[in-house]
């Protein structure tokens, strides 16, 4: 085969680890450009070509963890729908922004004998880099967030999965009156993840 196809076989749990690791840097990225944890709390990291940012704080990062370890078995059994990440007013419990991840999931994976797909690495990665880079780039046209916030993750899964214990229900956390912005996509061929922003108009 030509050198010049770099076409990789993409398997269902190597896609769910692509995906399980975007959100994971996606999610901190969110958390240092909108401040909701202080600046000095994060440390750099090289990834997807890119300078990012993620938290040394280890109630957040047990957090993360816990709930994308549930999400990556909600991708490999390919039952989750959204992830969505609320910011909101830690007095009022108002909704700010409402950061919407979609997740399409090609169903024919979960048969074994299932033809593998193919798609280069560094296609996925470079995708990946512009859904970042537009999340690094929204705090110019967010508003300013003027009241100390809180952020919430909601999962959306198939409505027969069995949920553990430790997940609560939660309300939905729409905005009235929202602006919203469609961000870029990305998908390994087996999940496909689709990124939007909601928020708050300003008064």
């Amino acid at each position: 085969m030509a050198a010049t196809q770099q076409q990789s076989a993409i398997t269902l749990k190597g896609s769910t680890e692509i995906v399980t690791e975007f959100f994971y840097y996606g999610v901190n990225s969110i958390l240092y450009q909108r401040a909701i944890y202080p600046p000095e709390s994060f440390k750099r990291e090289s990834k997807y070509g890119l300078t990012l940012l993620v938290s040394t704080d280890n109630t957040l990062n047990d957090y993360l963890q816990q709930v994308l370890q549930q999400v990556k078995e909600w991708l490999l059994n390919m039952s989750i729908q959204k992830l969505v990440l609320v910011i909101k007013d830690v007095d009022t419990d108002e909704t700010h922004e409402r950061w919407q991840f979609d997740i399409e999931c090609d169903k024919s994976s979960l048969n074994e004998k299932s033809e593998p797909v193919t798609k280069s690495t560094k296609a996925i990665n470079e995708e990946i880099k512009s859904v970042i880079r537009q999340i690094v780039a929204s705090v110019t046209f967010l508003p300013l967030l003027e009241n100390p916030c809180v952020f919430d993750i909601l999962v959306y899964t198939d409505k027969d999965l069995e949920v553990p214990t430790t997940w609560g229900e939660s309300k939905a956390h729409f905005i009235n009156n929202s602006e919203e912005v469609r961000l870029r996509s990305f998908s390994t061929q087996i999940h496909k993840v689709d990124a939007m922003v909601a928020y708050k108009k300003s008064d």
